[in-house]
């Protein structure tokens, strides 16, 4: 018999505010975490999200990836995601304690600097995309 299930008693709402994503990504999180298992395991696919939202897949490819860049949630492989341990909800208190106890320390949003990484993500994704074009330019 399922209690139901308890967000983790972390407020991050205020880190992820921090973040200022893009508004498809706020929309795509959301979606997810109201779609999560216990423990923060999506199967849901980015048609199937699209769709949902009323967004076109291209806005959900991005948003899904701000996502990934600012570690709120992982991909296992298409149409599996996993949100973040601090944003997941579970079943029980020992049950959120024992996820967050065992994240690795860059994905926790409780740290100082959670905020800056994802900003220095964003930065480094888009210089990898400036030299690629440049590349492509190049052998052109």
């Amino acid at each position: 018999m399922s209690r139901g299930l308890l967000v983790t008693p972390v407020n991050a709402e205020g880190v992820v505010a921090a973040l200022d994503l893009p508004g498809p990504a706020y929309r795509v999180l959301f979606t997810l975490r109201s779609r999560s298992e216990p423990g923060g395991r999506v199967e849901m696919g980015q048609n199937q999200i699209a769709e949902l939202l009323s967004l076109s897949r291209p806005s959900v490819t991005s948003g899904l990836r701000e996502l990934i860049l600012a570690r709120l949630v992982t991909k296992q492989r298409n149409g599996i995601y996993r949100i973040n341990a601090m944003l997941a909800a579970y079943e029980t208190p020992a049950d959120a304690r024992a996820a967050i106890e065992a994240m690795d320390p860059a994905d926790r949003l409780d740290d100082p600097y959670f905020v800056e990484r994802y900003h220095q993500a964003v930065d480094d994704y888009r210089e990898q995309l400036a030299r690629d074009r440049r590349k492509k330019l190049r052998v052109a």
